[in-house]
Formats: C-alpha cells, structure tokens, sequence
C-alpha cells in the first residue's frame, strides 16, 4: 500500500484577499473579538490544509456545479479557465467554520482560489492569475 503523497499547497492573491475582507468583516461586526475570530479562522485554515496535504481531493465536489441560473453559470467560466490554466480542472470546496473555501488540485497539488463566508452567495472574482500564487 502506498503512502499518500505529501501535496504543495498555494495561494493566488484572490484567496488572501478573501482573508482580508473576513478580518475586516470580523472588525466592523465585533472590534474587540475580531482578533480571536480571525486567529481562530487561521488555526481552523491551518487544519484544512493539513488534511489537502495528505489527501487533496477530501473536500467535497464544488456546488456551483449543479447551479443551473446564468448568473451562476457565468460566474463558473473564470474559475474553471483559472483551474484549467494551472492544470488542475476539478474544482472542490471545504467548509471551514462558517467559511468554505474553493480550491483547485492534482494529485500533489492544491491551489486555494477564494474563500466566502456561507451566506455569501458567490465568490469574489477569482480572476488573477493562477501562475502567480503568493
């Protein structure tokens, strides 16, 4: 039986941007619990990463997918073109707290593109660069 292979993990710019509004987000909703949520969130990431690395395709298949409006289907072009373009077509999302995060992978790959809060109903664009992760 082999081992799981160890995958590398990366980040486009669209993924910490996604950070950055959740901790301003925290920010405008609570000043003074900001810090813990966003800290929280991060240890929460941290653990979802270290279950990608082992096995990358354990979340589960992305639900835009199944989506059948047009303002949905267009908004699933761009990101399918993102994953395609770093080789990576499957699309996949993991829930995290009240987060759930849009990643792209191979068998030894994981690409972050975007992360939303669960009542959000879409994405933020995730047009940058696939080539580029930070």
């Amino acid at each position: 039986m082999a081992l799981p292979v160890h995958a590398i993990i990366e980040a486009v710019p669209n993924f910490h941007r996604g950070l950055e509004t959740a901790r301003a987000f925290f920010i405008e909703q609570d000043e003074e619990s900001a810090g813990r949520r966003v800290a929280k969130l991060r240890v929460s990431l941290g653990e979802m990463m270290d279950i990608l690395a082992w096995a990358p395709p354990s979340g589960r298949p992305a639900r835009f997918y199944a989506s059948k409006s047009a303002q949905s289907r267009l908004r699933l072009w761009p990101v399918l073109d993102l994953a395609q373009q770093a080789g990576m077509p499957e699309l996949r999302e993991c829930v995290v707290d009240q987060h759930i995060v849009l990643y792209a992978h191979s068998a030894d790959r994981v690409l972050l593109l975007a992360i939303k809060h669960q009542r959000q109903l879409a994405y933020e664009e995730a047009g940058d660069a696939v080539n580029s992760p930070e």
